[in-house]
């Protein structure tokens, strides 16, 4: 039962990731992972919150499968390569400590937000 938890969660944080993506890099173009960057921080966000106010099975779903499925490791490893490769380390170097900033940022908020709750 707990991997149909992930998998339904994971149903609908891979396509939001991919939507997220793509409505942002039309929205500001590709120069700079603005979709990626988004999902992190707020599957980060989602994350905090629901590590606060769910049981183990909800944790399943909502965590494991919904954010771990909306967020991305390898993409934002990727992007940081595609930009040092582009010759654009600054942005290479203000996204990877913004991400890793905003993301334990927004995982320690929704932490906070889910005691208050």
């Amino acid at each position: 039962m707990n991997w149909l938890l992930v998998a339904a969660g994971a149903a609908v944080g891979a396509p939001a990731r991919y939507l997220a993506d793509r409505l942002l890099r039309a929205r500001y173009g590709g120069g700079f992972p603005w979709g990626t960057l988004t999902v992190n921080v707020l599957g980060s966000l989602l994350l905090g919150v629901f590590a606060g106010i769910c049981s183990a099975r909800g944790l399943l779903l909502l965590g494991t499968g919904l954010c771990g499925a909306l967020t991305t490791y390898s993409t934002f490893s990727y992007d940081v390569l595609r930009l040092v490769e582009g010759g654009t380390r600054g942005r290479a170097a203000v996204y990877l400590a913004g991400t890793l900033v905003a993301g334990i940022g927004a995982a320690w908020g929704g932490a906070e937000l889910a005691g208050a709750l």
